[in-house]
Parts: structure tokens; sequence; C-alpha cells
């Protein structure tokens, strides 16, 4: 473990960390532990359905590089640096959020060591120590990998004070990202406790990847076109968007527009991730006591009541054995955070995006127009999520209990899965769907009705369609959730999908100019999933 090439840059520095009272050889040495225990952690990103030999991390950074290539067409707006780079901040701010989400969370709120390491005479500095460079090691590779080819180019085609204010916010993005998400989840910590606030953290990770995206849009509608080129017009509510601080610094230094509103978001954008980050530090202690209450379990469990899941169970599943694997596929589903933790925030950016594109038109149309016209194809977004939850059915942390199906005596293997996409459709996409229904009839009118319920259909078989493509076991949930990736063959699998998606939308777009075509569509649709659901699970 010695030979952690990243361990020996601390090496350098292993005297202050000594005047700052941190046991530093101790802090290594549980540095090495973690570093060479994640050598084993897949990260979400990363697609090897096998394991492999070595830091899986670390071969997944090549992804992170070609994410970088999103920078790059923004960085050739002319000299307008206040919008490109507004747009390159909050591209980098979503890719490392929602990293830091899907990846490092686990890490953020890792409670594990507390059993071994608070019964060793180990300071709490050294502990608070390790966990910070554990989290700032592989947030500093991602960061590096991701800016790396960027940098590169701007070097050799802005200059040299562009590439090195480049770099600057960079960092300070890194800071805030990272004290953000754990002073969020620090908050959290502090209100809730036990089961619930297990909860509660899976929905503050959805409220983080959402506002991200949403808070992406607002950046572009900061500006305005005038004669081809964007204008700014400030306003004061916009110090509370940050990628608007990091561009600030650009503008003031290489088209030196030194106005006050420049300068004060200039000011932003060192300060608030510096004593954002400076906070994270000092209330490190009260967070690491916080972390405890994850240990906790609810002394007290509420009886649900379970009429409307009776009725939809006696309405979807047909018989009593897939009813049992329903309820069953249901509690999955409702309670494994790690499942949550992958799937939830791909939920909440399936609801956002149909809206987004779909009030996207509002920049060139009244609401009126909007409501006369196709754009409730829109609603088609929603749809995108299908196969990343149809590919994770396969996992589960308590994958061990998997010798559970082999043990039942089962008359048909194929009702298990069956019942989980059932589950699935159900607890996930179908609340989903309801909401964007209701807000797209309230634009459309109720002539969408049919079209929604093509929609609907189309969903279903598009599960169908992903399972055949995903399914590589007997049995959902019998896979160790450390093997669930979304790069690589997965990601070409969901392109596919996507793709699959389009056509479906072309063909319900052509189908619209024909008056009462959809109503035969429907029945198509209905007719053909419902033969290929019995021939797939017969």
């Amino acid at each position: 473990m010695g030979d952690i090439r990243i361990l020996k840059v601390l090496d350098i520095f292993q005297s202050v960390f000594r005047k700052l009272n941190i046991d530093y050889e101790m802090m290594r040495k549980i540095l090495e532990i973690k570093l060479t225990m994640d050598g084993r952690r897949v990260p979400t990103i990363l697609s090897n359905a096998k394991k492999k030999e070595g830091n899986q991390f670390l071969k997944s950074l090549w992804i992170y590089a070609i994410y970088g290539l999103l920078l790059l067409p923004f960085g050739f707006l002319g000299d307008n640096y206040f919008f490109q780079v507004s747009i390159i901040a909050g591209v980098a701010m979503f890719i490392l959020t929602t990293s830091l989400i899907s990846d490092f969370s686990s890490v953020l709120l890792d409670i594990r060591d507390k059993v071994i390491l608070n019964t060793k005479p180990v300071n709490n500095r050294t502990i608070h120590a390790a966990k910070f460079f554990h989290v700032a090691i592989y947030l500093t590779l991602l960061t590096g990998a991701f800016i790396s080819i960027p940098a590169f180019v701007f070097l050799f085609t802005k200059g040299f004070i562009y590439f090195l204010l480049f770099l600057v916010i960079i960092f300070l993005i890194d800071l805030l990202v990272l004290a953000l998400t754990a002073l969020i989840y620090m908050l959290v910590l502090r209100l809730f406790d036990g089961e619930k606030l297990k909860d509660i953290i899976n929905y503050v990770q959805i409220l983080l990847a959402v506002g991200v995206i949403v808070g992406y849009q607002i950046i572009i509608r900061l500006f305005d076109v005038v004669d081809f080129e964007y204008v700014y017009d400030f306003s004061w509510w916009h110090v509370l968007i940050p990628p608007i601080w990091f561009s600030a610094p650009f503008e003031l230094v290489l088209n030196h527009n030194y106005t006050s509103e420049i300068i004060i978001l200039s000011v932003l954008a060192v300060l608030v991730p510096l004593l954002s980050f400076f906070f994270y530090y000092l209330s490190m202690p009260a967070f690491e006591r916080n972390l405890q209450k994850l240990m906790e379990e609810s002394s007290t469990k509420k009886k649900k009541k379970r009429t409307l899941n009776d009725l939809i169970e006696k309405l979807i599943c047909f018989s009593n054995e897939e009813r049992v694997f329903y309820r069953f596929s249901s509690i999955m589903i409702s309670r494994e955070r790690d499942f949550k933790l992958k799937v939830y925030p791909s939920l909440g950016m399936a609801f956002v995006f149909p809206l987004i594109f779909l009030f996207n038109n509002l920049s060139f149309q009244t609401l009126e127009e909007l409501g006369q016209g196709k754009s409730f194809l829109t609603i088609y977004f929603s749809t995108v999520i299908i196969g990343t939850v149809v590919y994770m059915l396969q996992f589960s942390a308590k994958y061990k209990g998997a010798w559970i199906f082999r043990t039942t005596p089962i008359q048909k293997h194929s009702i298990v899965y069956s019942a989980a996409l059932k589950a699935m459709f159900v607890k996930l996409y179908l609340p989903i769907m309801l909401v964007l229904s209701i807000l797209y009839i309230w634009i459309f009118s109720i002539r969408i009705l049919p079209d929604i319920a093509v929609v609907f259909v189309i969903a279903l078989l598009l599960m169908l369609i992903a399972y055949k493509l995903f399914n590589k076991g007997e049995y959902p949930f019998t896979e160790p959730i450390e093997t669930a990736q979304q790069g690589g063959s997965t990601a070409w699998i969901i392109i596919l999908l996507m793709i699959i998606i389009g056509i479906f939308v072309l063909i319900h777009l052509l189908i619209s100019f024909i008056p009462f075509a959809i109503y035969g569509y429907l029945v198509v649709l209905i007719v053909v999933t419902t033969i290929l659901w019995k021939r797939t699970f017969r």
C-alpha cells in the first residue's frame, strides 16, 4: 500500500501537518487503507461489468476528460468573456456537483470506519484530516482530468492570463461545490435523525442535481441577444447565481471592466468559496458527531395503509405469486438506499427536462400559442430514465439474499422480473408522469389525452426493450450494487434507447397530422405491448 503515488505529494508537507497537531503517520496510514479499499469500488460513471485489478476510479478518468471537451466550444464565443465563462462555469459546476453526489457522497457520509477508529488512540483532528484529504484527492484527480484538455487549448488560444484565471476559478468552484454539498448534508444531519435522516439525504441529492440543471437554464436567460451579440444587464438577484461570479474576474482583468457590479461579483467569486470552505472546516467536528445519527434506527415503525397499493396490485398483477413479488420489489425500491442514491437524481432530471424544453418555447411564443402547437411531445423526455432504472433493477446492496429466489417454489421464474418491472413503473415512473400530465393538460387542454395515453404505453414498451437489452440474470436485485456502472457498453445501450425514443417521437409527430389516427396508433401499441409482454414473461 505504501507505493500510492498521490500520498508522496502529501509527504512533502508532513511538517505542516505536525504543526497543526495532526498525526501525519496515522493520517497517511488511514488514507492508504481508504485508497486501497476504493480500488475495489467501481465509480458510477465507469462501465466494467467484470471486476478488474487496480483502482477503478483512476481508470474512469478518461471519461471525465471527454466531458471536459464540452467546455471548448464556449471558449470561442468572441471576447464576451462574461457570457462564455458563465456558461463554462455552469457546465463545470454541473459536472463536478453531479460527480460529487454520485460517487463521493458515500465518502462524505461514510461511518463504517467509526467503529474501528473511535476505539483506537487516534485524535479527532487526524480522523477529520484523513476524511478531508480522502475526498480532496479524488476531487483533484477528477478535476484535473476534466479541465486538462480545455486548459491546454485555452493556454495556446486565449493566452496565459486567461489560462491562469481558468485554473483559479475551477479551484474555487471545487471549494464551493465540496463545501456547500457538505454543509447541506450537515444541516440535514442536524434537523433529522435515524431512518428518516437517511431518506432525507436521498431527497437532498435529488434537489442538488435538479437545482444545478435549473440554475444552468437561468444563466442562459440572463443575457439578451442584440445584433448577434450577447448583452448583459445586471440585476441585484444575480449575486445569488455562482457561475456569474466566476465570469466576473475575466471581465475585470481581460476586458478592463471596472464597474461596481463586476467588482462585487469578482469579490464574491473569491470570498464565498473560501468562507464556505473555512466554515466547513470549522464545522467538521460537529459534522462527524452528527454522522452518528446514520447508525441509529427508528424506534417506532408506523403501519402504512395499503388500500391504494392493494388496489393497484389487483389491477396489474394477475396471480398471487406476482402480487407477492410486486410487493417485495416495491419494498426494495422504496428502502434500498444505494439504489435510490443512483436512481433518484435521474428521476428529478426526468421531471425537470420536459418542462425546460417546453418552456424554452415561451421565449418566442405566448402561452396560448404554445398550447395550440405540438410541443406536448416534449413529455417524451420523461422516458429517458427508463433505461437507467431498468438497468439498476439488477443490483442491490443485499444481493447475498438472492438465494431466497432459488429456494422458493416459484412456478414461473419470469414472473419475478415481470413484477419488478411493474413495481418500478408504478413507484418511480408513474408519479412523475402523472404530475407532468396534469401540467401538460393544463397547458394544451384535454385534446392531448390520447397522446398522453400513447406515451404511457410506449413507456411500458420501452421497459420491455430495456429489459431485453440489459437483463443478464434470472432475477432482479441479485448483483452487487458496487458493480453498477453508467458508462462504456451500458452508455451505448442507453444511447440506443434514446434513439428508439426519438423514433417514437417522430412517428407520434407524423401521426398527429392525420385526424383521429392517434386512436388507431394507441390501439396498435396496446396490442403490440400486450403480446410482447406475454411472450417475454411466459
